[in-house]
């Protein structure tokens, strides 16, 4: 039997819905709706005409808007997060009593796994949730579900992310017990432990876990969106990719109206190394993204464009298909205008070019990259641009321009202080990577041969402990791949080859770590020969 309790919310959120509780009212004015500068519009989609979702029946207490509740969270599980507020608002406009619509508004700028929320997205999830407690009535299982978003929203401006996620998981796995029948809550649970999974844990535990509840889910639910798609991302890790492949196979099926599920499946078939496969979910994807761009009357490109666009090009790399990722680079260029200017658009600005300079080893153009937009708000994002100040600095010091190369150094240790005194460790931890990469390189142009291969070494120990963010299909250059090319620029095969097989274990198929198993196999023969 299960005992009625309370969510577990922190003090602050707690001292929050006791004021609301004084001032509760059943329908909120028209006032404070309009402070929260709703999105609003008909739905936009660019797949078949009966915009398929998936499946959702979450049930709430307002039959009349159940439907299109569904619908608003089926949008939520694929990641369409403008779309949902926008069927959440409509809700608003015709029931502005329906306290969980205010709940959908504040789920649509929470978008775990994603980017996390602006100041602004803040503020609005927070009066949202305002709103929907000062809201009577409701049942008792919506009023959970309300007070569980709240351990996220609680504090925001002085507790960190990280912190909040972790009590939004705290929260979810409190309702989820409370409801064991609530599938939804279930599903939620399954998010907010992804979400709040430490990347740098080797266990993967809470990925697992996410990952069992969700299998388990997905016997009774094989069309929900959320199932399918959480999946995917609990599962997007080398060791545990596999597992995800039939839901990789089914996403695009169970939601083809959402440009991030055509997309979402090569996550999963870029760990595997299935680069045909990628190239054909990204190639929908991106088609479905410039779609939604000109309906939505979006003044140039839309972000989910340029993110298919970097996991495009990586796969047309590995494929040795160099002319179509140039056509993409090419294409790239073209763009001065992208909605939003956020962190996804300024990793594949950085990226794209990069990727096809590096990935060649046209070290050349790589010293001499410059990347447009000129105008793009590059400070906002200093582990992106440490990607061009690394790719020109290792374009430098593979051609021993040590004085060019060692520009890049400082430029990368800036980009790695400030992130350092942002307290964002995972970030500073790539461009740490990358900065030793570079040195690594310096150190062997200049004949010290130990130092650089030792320096190189813990580069690859340090991204062997290191996740790779979601955001790209791979590292623009793995370290243990750098760590074979400089063994076997050093004259040592053997140890080459190790390299290469422990990289390619992590990076299937890819081209380059073939390429320099061929290169070390061949050097130990021909030593073998001469001896």
């Amino acid at each position: 039997m299960i005992h009625r309790g309370k969510i577990g919310l922190h003090l602050p959120v707690v001292l929050l819905l006791l004021v609301q509780c004084r001032d509760r009212s059943a329908v909120p004015s028209k006032e404070d709706i309009g402070e929260l500068q709703l999105k609003e519009g008909a739905l936009i989609s660019c797949g078949p005409p009966e915009k398929e979702f998936g499946t959702v029946e979450f049930g709430i207490s307002q039959p009349a808007e159940a439907a299109a509740f569904n619908q608003g969270v089926a949008l939520l599980h694929s990641f369409e997060y403008d779309e949902a507020e926008k069927v959440f608002a409509g809700i608003i406009g015709r029931d502005p009593g329906c306290a969980m619509a205010y709940w959908g508004v504040a789920m649509s700028n929470f978008h775990p796994m994603w980017a996390p929320p602006t100041g602004r997205e803040l503020g609005k999830g927070e009066r949202a949730l305002a709103i929907a407690g000062r809201i009577e009535p409701q049942t008792e299982r919506e009023r959970d579900y309300i007070q569980a978003l709240g351990a996220f929203y609680g504090s925001w401006e002085t507790v960190d992310y990280a912190t909040r996620c972790a009590r939004f998981e705290h929260a979810m796995q409190r309702l989820h017990a409370l409801y064991p029948d609530d599938k939804e809550a279930a599903i939620f649970y399954a998010l907010a432990m992804t979400a709040a999974a430490d990347p740098a844990d080797g266990s993967r535990a809470k990925q697992r876990q996410a990952g069992e509840l969700l299998m388990e889910m997905y016997k009774q639910l094989p069309g929900h969106p959320g199932v399918v798609h959480y999946i995917i991302h609990a599962y997007d890790y080398p060791e545990l990719a596999a597992l995800a492949l039939p839901m990789a196979e089914r996403y695009a099926a169970v939601a083809p109206s959402s440009a991030h599920a055509l997309h979402m499946p090569s996550h999963i078939f870029t760990r595997l190394g299935l680069w045909d496969e990628c190239v054909r979910s990204n190639l929908v994807s991106v088609a479905a993204a410039q779609c939604y761009a000109q309906a939505a009357g979006i003044k140039g490109h839309w972000d989910e464009e340029l993110h298919g666009m970097d996991y495009l090009v990586y796969a047309y790399l590995q494929k040795e298909q160099d002319s179509l990722a140039k056509a993409q680079w090419d294409y790239l260029k073209t763009m001065d205008a992208v909605y939003p200017a956020n962190f996804k658009v300024a990793y594949a600005f950085a990226a794209i070019p990069s990727r096809y300079l590096l990935e060649r080893r046209a070290w050349a153009e790589a010293a001499g990259l410059t990347v447009k937009p000129a105008n793009f708000s590059w400070t906002d994002f200093p582990w992106q641009e440490a990607i061009i100040h690394f790719t020109r600095g290792m374009g430098d010091a593979r051609l021993g321009r040590m004085d060019s190369a060692k520009v890049e150094v400082a430029a990368l240790d800036g980009s790695y202080r400030r992130l350092q005194s942002e307290k964002d460790e995972y970030k500073a931890n790539q461009v740490l990577i990358q900065l030793k990469t570079v040195e690594a390189w310096i150190a062997l142009k200049e004949g010290r041969t130990r130092e650089a291969v030792r320096e190189m070494g813990e580069a690859a120990e340090m991204e062997d402990h290191t996740e790779k963010h979601p955001v790209t299909p791979c590292e623009v250059l793995p370290a243990r791949e750098l760590l074979g090319d400089m063994l076997l620029d050093a004259g040592r095969p053997v140890e080459a080859l190790v390299a290469y097989e422990a990289d390619l274990k992590g990076h299937p198929n890819r081209r380059n770590g073939l390429l320099g198993v061929r290169r070390a196999a061949a050097h130990q023969k021909v030593s073998l020969l001469s001896e």
